[in-house]
């Protein structure tokens, strides 16, 4: 994910043009490559020789692409192409005048180590989509599809393909073969293709291109050049199976008395991946009993703030092509939570089940982790007419939990049957200038859970994207639906849930309506922007964007998407200025604005800050950066879980981050961020450090280490009473201390045999104190929004707080002390061999413990993580076996 991450930033700055060195805006010249059917045979050895290699000439005449954009490279690059009836043919040679400072390093696929050549193909011919294959020229290789014109790479599409490297006396050289059952392409007789070949010279970190881009464009696909003579190349029907086999063992601590707790477990499990070329560029993909043994764990998260954790996805099946199925209210330019939420968000499917039994003295549950997925299939790919289609379906199974008392045992249901569909489409129109699309989402559950889980959920959305002055300027939109249905209770949960609250007392918006059994929400955004352009006489840029989202009250994407909250109307601006060549002691270096304002639907003022912020890559390749965020106004209608909306304090922002340069073989990071509100309400600090060490180019150790502190002094929400027939929200001061660390660790025998480790110990404790209950929740003085408990009114008895708020000398209402110690270790040691291409063999250990660490809140935060964090008393150790094995025709 290394190179994607980089280019996800360079690519909102490519675009592609020219043969001839230009600077600046100069007009670009499309390249055109010519290739030919191959007339003999190739050993694929590294070492272009053969005799067939004769049939075409080599391309070349590269152009710097950074740090000196429009110079001769230090180094020419050439290659040459060749097909037949099955592959195409790719040599590469790589020339350096110093071979023995080629740098060789070792990685596992799609990590881009090293000295790297790379070939982007565009088969469609579309302007926005293409294939990407990458070899370093330590053999390793990393494959991406690109869609939207660059701006998305989907680093796990993994085809099957070739390639051998070689060092020799004046550089490097390589050859490749790729499958033309890997790329998809139309019927016509005459072909021709976008092209694009990269080099990384590692040591320099220089990257030059055929197809000169200048940086100022915007703009990737849509300017490579062409590929020409591919004459009567058959259609290939994609055809792979990969049936898997895997032996499990789970050890973890025996529970005497427990029949469901006694030490260990064994199971073997069979299932089934493939992949079936409906049309040349239609793909069907489809698992049957999918197992994700062999994926990293997720990281730890807690947030006491109400809202929901997201966990990105990690499982094979959803992650490849999940560019297809993307759709987001807005883009990430509009910052804030509220741009992360999804229409599709795959973590949905295969979760933890929504239910969980009454259980009573004297009964053990046996409870699923997950929900089972019985099977599903994605179809997708992209038509010669510009048609984009993605289709997915899936079917989870019934789970159930079983109690059981003296031998005596009952089933309870967790987990209805459930059903997932998410069907996704695209036009493009005008060469990709306009593009216009379609999503459609759905869920369906089997009678079951009635008073918590809708019956089903549907949503859908219209999506628009239109580009003018070769693609500098856009102007986008979507306008999005949900609907839930269900029973009254279901219903009704979802009216009075964090991310809704309709019960909200001041809220004229919304209101609770127990006997509903549907609710239809809105949502959607429209944005304005600037991406390229011509540069100034400095070489800077100019970009910006600013629109508009909002959320329906009654928005609700839960079911398969992902959303925060909904009642909200949000403007955002941003602008930046971008040095996109070298001056002074710097690379590149970029300052930006933001502001951001927010309203909800009954009209009430939200929300107003403004940010500035500004990065820079230097000479050295060393990176830093800073911003500052002055939060003017807040209110939050979440804070108080639903009684009331809450004034909440401004705030001062500041975050500062300095990274090393990371081609070193010591490489270290360092960030830290602080918050102070204003009137000493509020304060949070976080500070972080990484070191990532490369001792050889075979082995890799990162460790990085967090600490935050978190202080409200007044506004935490902890719980509600009632007291003489009205709402008391108990609100207090809180201190929650976070100490965070990941190892991963990284060795490649080969490129396709690799051994990794992932361990990441956690913990945090918020302690809360000097309770009060909300008074004047909108106040314009802070003290005067709650009344503090006087040690006459409340005292801590038996783990529970009780308040007399009349002077009495009777409890009025009590709550439970909300202090908690929570400590968690999770690690994965995974030695992965691709024996052959396609074919993988796992074998896993993976730890899990959260253990019961309550008795030690008084501890040191440190110390009682070391305690209980690697404990092997409650931890579950997993190993497991995994063998697939892919057939293709």
């Amino acid at each position: 994910m290394i190179k994607t991450t980089l280019l996800a930033l360079f690519s909102i700055a490519c675009t592609i043009a020219n043969a001839q060195t230009v600077k600046g805006d100069t007009a670009i010249v499309r390249k055109h490559y010519y290739t030919q059917h191959i007339a003999g045979t190739v050993t694929l050895d590294g070492i272009p020789d053969e005799e067939a290699w004769n049939t075409v000439q080599w391309g070349g005449d590269f152009t710097q692409w950074m740090p000196n954009e429009g110079h001769a490279p230090s180094h020419p690059t050439s290659f040459k192409i060749m097909y037949d009836e099955k592959f195409l043919y790719v040599a590469y040679r790589c020339h350096d005048s110093a071979p023995d400072s080629i740098v060789r390093r070792m990685d596992r696929r799609d990590q881009f180590p090293g000295d790297w050549v790379e070939i982007n193909i565009d088969s469609y011919h579309d302007l926005r989509t293409c294939f990407s294959f990458t070899l370093s020229a330590s053999g390793v290789r990393s494959d991406e599809f690109a869609s939207n014109d660059g701006n998305n790479w989907d680093a796990n599409w993994n085809p099957i393909w070739f390639a051998k490297t070689h060092t020799a006396t004046d550089g490097w050289t390589a050859e490749v073969k790729i499958p033309l059952s890997q790329l998809r392409y139309g019927n016509e007789a005459n072909k021709v293709w976008g092209l694009q070949v990269n080099r990384r010279l590692f040591r320099k970190e220089e990257r030059s291109y055929w197809q000169y881009i200048p940086q100022n464009s915007g703009v990737w696909v849509s300017r490579f050049g062409e590929l020409h003579g591919l004459n009567n190349i058959p259609m290939h029907r994609q055809v792979e199976i990969a049936p898997y086999v895997i032996a499990q063992a789970d050890k973890y601590k025996k529970e005497p008395g427990n029949p469901f707790a006694k030490g260990s477990e064994k199971k073997i499990t069979v299932g089934l991946d493939g992949k079936l070329a409906v049309t040349n560029d239609l793909i069907l993909d489809f698992t049957i009993n999918p197992d994700f043994g062999q994926v990293e764990a997720d990281p730890s998260q807690v947030r006491i703030d109400g809202f929901q954790n997201f966990f990105g996805e990690r499982r094979p099946f959803f992650i490849e092509s999940r560019n297809i199925f993307e759709y987001q209210l807005t883009g990430s330019e509009a910052g804030g939570d509220y741009d992360s939420d999804l229409l599709f968000y795959s973590r949905r499917i295969g979760g933890s089940p929504h239910g969980y039994p009454n259980i009573n003295n004297g009964e053990y549950l046996k409870y699923p982790q997950n929900t089972s997925i019985l099977g599903a299939a994605k179809f997708s790919g992209k038509t010669k007419k510009g048609w984009s289609i993605g289709v997915l379906e899936s079917v989870t199974e019934r789970e159930m939990a079983t109690i059981d008392q003296s031998g005596n045992r009952r089933k309870e249901l967790v987990e209805p049957f459930s059903n997932y569909f998410v069907g996704r489409v695209q036009k493009d129109i005008k060469s990709g200038n306009t593009i216009i699309g379609g999503i459609f989402t759905a869920v369906n559950r089997e009678k079951g859970l009635n008073d918590i889980l809708h019956r089903s959920a549907y949503s859908g959305g219209i999506d628009f994207l239109q580009y003018w002055k070769n693609r500098a300027w856009y102007l986008r939109g979507n306008i999005v639906f949900s609907q839930v249905q269900g029973s009254k209770e279901a219903i009704l949960n979802t009216q009075t849930a964090f991310e809704h609250l309709f019960q909200r007392g001041d809220a004229p918006e919304v209101s609770v309506d127990s006997n509903r059994t549907s609710l239809t929400g809105l949502g959607g955004t429209v944005r304005f922007g600037k991406i390229g352009g011509r540069r100034g006489k400095h070489g800077e840029i100019l970009r910006f964007e600013t629109g508009l989202t909002f959320r329906s009250p009654q928005l609700e994407l839960n079911d398969i998407g992902f959303m925060l909250t909904s009642n909200e109307i949000n403007y955002f601006a941003w602008a930046g200025m971008q040095w996109q060549t070298p001056f002074s002691v710097f690379r590149q270096a970029r300052i930006n604005y933001n502001h951001w304002s927010r309203w909800d639907y009954g009209g009430q003022f939200l929300y107003q800050a403004f940010n500035t912020n500004t990065h820079a890559t230097f000479k050295n390749n060393y990176q830093a950066g800073t911003g500052l965020t002055w939060n003017v106004y807040e209110v939050s209608n979440t804070a108080l879980r639903g009684t009331s909306s809450m004034r909440q304090p401004g705030s001062l922002n500041h975050n500062i981050y300095l990274n090393t340069d990371s081609r070193k073989k010591v490489f270290l990071a360092f960030s830290m961020f602080n918050s102070w509100g204003f009137d000493n309400t509020v304060r949070n600090h976080d500070y972080g450090a990484g070191i990532n060490y490369q001792p050889i180019n075979a082995l890799r150790i990162s460790f990085d280490a967090g600490y935050s502190e978190y202080w409200r002094r007044q506004d935490q929400y902890v719980s509600t009473a009632d007291y003489n027939g009205t709402t008391r929200t108990i609100v207090g001061e809180v201190k929650q201390n976070t100490l965070r660390f990941t190892g991963r660790l990284s060795y490649n025998i080969t490129p396709d045999l690799t051994l990794q480790y992932y361990g990441q110990p956690y913990t945090t404790r918020p302690l809360y104190d000097h309770f009060a209950y909300v008074s004047d929740p909108l106040a314009n003085k802070y003290n005067d929004r709650f009344h503090q408990y006087s040690p006459n009114e409340i005292k801590y008895t038996n783990g529970k707080f009780e308040v007399d708020e009349n002077g009495d000398g009777n409890t009025d209402y009590s709550f439970n002390k909300p202090d908690f110690n929570f400590v968690q270790f999770r690690s994965n040691f995974v030695v992965r061999w691709e024996y052959k291409p396609g074919s993988e063999l796992y074998l896993v250990w993976s730890q899990g413990n959260t253990p019961d660490a309550s008795a030690d809140i008084d501890r040191p935060l440190g110390e009682s993580l070391t305690k209980n964090a690697f404990s092997n008393e409650q931890a579950r150790n997993i190993f497991l076996i995994k063998c697939t094995y892919r057939f293709v025709r």
